[in-house]
């Protein structure tokens, strides 16, 4: 007996977003922010960083790199809630609606806001947690993600389970969160649907691995320029490239010895009369 007409399978137009294929990136209708860089955004499912996922950085030394990667997503994501609105019920006037926290936990290093000003996040809206424990370093950042914050978090020792509970979480928020971890738990299990290896490259740039994403697996280093801002107009064209390898300098030949004279000894010498 044929189906109805309303029991047919839904043709292709109504299932593309819906549908993903393991072999090609992800094209889910979930929100994304652009991370700055054409070429990693390549590589990311959706064109830039997860809006309702969690997101794991995983550099050999925490602290460093992270700031001069995520930036310029930080710097638009702001940029982009700055922008006036009309106020309700005043006609011909606009208001500026108040910029959305970004909650730093257990950075290993005090933030250092003339520098984060520099690269153009606004020192009002960063709050800087310091937990004592690990358990509540977790606490603050599942509590931020709950809350619909942006999220920037050191967790060094959090377990696959808490993982997966702050991407729970993370579902309902349309705010970035970052999990700063180091490069040794890469061979770990995560839930975090994107995870990504930072290095530092030659030069002022960049070294980034997709290590796991939505999509086929990332074969070879992305090289991304991230000259800080307040270095870039003092940099030349020339110091902004890595130093070239010097040349081994040739060793000297080596200068012919000649054999040592036997010397007499001091009583041997001939006795002066006088």
């Amino acid at each position: 007996m044929p189906l109805p007409q309303a029991h047919l399978p839904l043709d292709d137009a109504r299932l593309q977003g819906r549908l993903w294929r393991g072999s090609s990136l992800s094209t889910a209708a979930d929100p994304t922010l652009a991370s700055g860089f054409a070429a990693l955004d390549a590589e990311l499912p959706g064109g830039g960083w997860p809006l309702r996922a969690v997101t794991e950085l995983l550099t050999p030394q925490p602290g460093v790199l992270e700031w001069r990667l995520l930036s310029p997503a930080l710097r638009g994501w702001w940029a982009a809630q700055a922008l006036p609105t009309a106020a309700p019920g005043r006609r011909g006037r606009a208001s500026t609606p108040a910029l959305r926290s970004l909650l730093l936990i257990n950075p290993p290093h005090a933030p250092h806001l003339p520098g984060l000003q520099a690269l153009g996040l606004p020192p009002s809206a960063l709050i800087w947690v310091q937990a004592g424990t690990p358990a509540q370093a977790l606490w603050a950042a599942e509590q931020a993600i709950k809350s619909r914050v942006a999220v920037l978090a050191w967790l060094p020792e959090a377990r696959p389970e808490q993982i997966r509970r702050l991407q729970v979480n993370a579902l309902s928020s349309d705010a970035p969160a970052f999990l700063v971890r180091p490069e040794r738990v890469q061979q770990q299990s995560s839930a975090a649907p994107l995870r990504l290896v930072v290095q530092p490259g030659e030069g002022w740039s960049l070294t980034v691995h997709v290590l796991k994403r939505r999509g086929p697996a990332h074969e070879g280093w992305l090289t991304l320029p991230a000259v800080p801002g307040a270095v870039e107009p003092l940099l030349t064209a020339a110091k902004r490239k890595p130093l070239p390898v010097p040349a081994p300098t040739p060793e000297p030949a080596p200068v012919p010895v000649s054999p040592p004279t036997e010397r007499p000894h001091a009583l041997a010498r001939p006795v002066l009369h006088a």
